[in-house]
């Protein structure tokens, strides 16, 4: 039964008890139905706090949750001096949800969810305008291409540029999705997508360009698409990444098998396997530190003394860049090329309107220039 099968408790009827973290186990279990795990996960980080405050509070049962609770907890949160505004919109609005399956669970006080007091946010401030420039991701791939050829670190980089994936699909990726020569094709006449006549296939063989590669969705084996199955999908890629992973593959993979026996583009170099979506992301901050790519520390820090240095602290560094805004300067270089939304959108495994209206971050002087061919054309003859 899905959540919003349950019918809500009729007013007056009795509650059912049920402790906080009983409520949040039960609630994050059902959402895997039909949420991808980092969004399963991101609530977990949203709603556990409360729960904590609440079992701090004395709350054993959320038969005895009322409004002032509630009202104590968002006190605490906007009073604690390091949470934007967008981020209390959805940390609160991720809260009523759990507390509204309390309701249908009949274990939540039908008048409570609708007493939490969610801050309204604008559209310009749901949407973070910061990116990777694109100047800065050609100097970081610059760097590696000239001190770090076909290292983990340059196909990392070079693939969360020209690809735009999500860290989720460029982990997934193993040796028999990347297409680079003619053989390669061969295996996709085992694809149960491409169960087809053989003259069609023949036909649609013959019709591919290579080299790309292909993101599958795999959650049995640890490596699902955020967008599962609708995720799967061939991208092109260009000649030069083509040649980069070529070389990668051949002299500096660390070789092996993860634990399926799945053979890893990313592999793992501290252990057998393939690389953690939190490696990705510290490599992803690294990389952006200017002082790692051969870059003068813009911030007056002395390298050898900064904290950012540390592993595990890369974040603290004020230029780096998450994956996400890896992900946000690759859309907005795409349409500065020209790249219809449409086009985009596919090969991101996203949507036209997430395109337009989240990742897609242009300097608009340079956005006119291209915009000025265009206006060319309507004179030519």
């Amino acid at each position: 039964m899905r959540d919003d099968e349950y019918e809500a408790p009729a007013g007056g009827e009795e509650l059912i008890p049920m402790a906080p973290r009983e409520a949040l186990d039960i609630w994050l279990e059902r959402q895997q139905m039909d949420k991808s795990e980092s969004t399963v996960q991101s609530y977990r980080y949203r709603v556990r706090p409360f729960v904590e405050f609440l079992e701090d509070e004395g709350i054993e049962n959320l038969n005895d949750l009322n409004g002032r609770h509630l009202l104590r907890f968002d006190s605490m949160r906007r009073s604690s001096g390091d949470v934007q505004k967008n981020t209390l919109n959805n940390q609160l609005g991720t809260i009523r949800q759990f507390l509204e399956f309390g309701i249908r669970a009949n274990a939540v006080e039908p008048a409570v969810a609708s007493q939490i007091d969610i801050p309204q946010v604008s559209k310009d401030e749901r949407i973070n305008r910061e990116k990777l420039p694109t100047q800065r991701a050609k100097d970081i791939l610059a760097y590696l291409d000239r001190f770090e050829y076909a290292s983990r670190d340059h196909v990392l980089a070079f693939l969360l540029w020209e690809t735009g994936a999500r860290i989720g699909s460029l982990r997934a990726l193993d040796l028999e999705d990347v297409y680079l020569e003619e053989d390669d094709l061969d295996r996709l006449r085992y694809q149960e997508d491409l169960d087809v006549g053989e003259s069609v296939l023949e036909e649609i063989l013959g019709g591919v360009e290579l080299p790309f590669l292909y993101f599958r969705h795999r959650p049995d084996t640890d490596t699902p698409l955020k967008k599962k199955a609708s995720g799967e999908r061939p991208v092109n890629i260009s000649e030069d990444l083509g040649d980069v992973l070529r070389d990668y593959i051949q002299f500096l993979r660390a070789d092996g098998e993860d634990e399926y026996g799945r053979k890893a583009l990313l592999a793992s170099k501290k252990s057998v396997g393939r690389i953690s979506l939190s490696g990705i992301r510290i490599r992803a901050y690294e990389l952006t530190q200017p002082c790692q790519v051969g870059k003068e520390c813009p911030h007056d820090r002395d390298p050898q003394d900064c904290d950012a240095r540390v592993n595990g602290q890369q974040s603290r560094c004020p230029s780096v860049r998450s994956p996400h805004k890896w992900r946000t300067g690759s859309v907005t270089w795409h349409r500065d090329r020209g790249w219809p939304p449409e086009d985009i959108a596919t090969k991101m495994a996203t949507s036209v309107e997430l395109v337009n209206s989240v990742y897609d971050q242009p300097e608009k002087l340079k956005r006119m220039s291209i915009r000025r061919q265009n206006l060319d054309k309507l004179y030519e003859k």
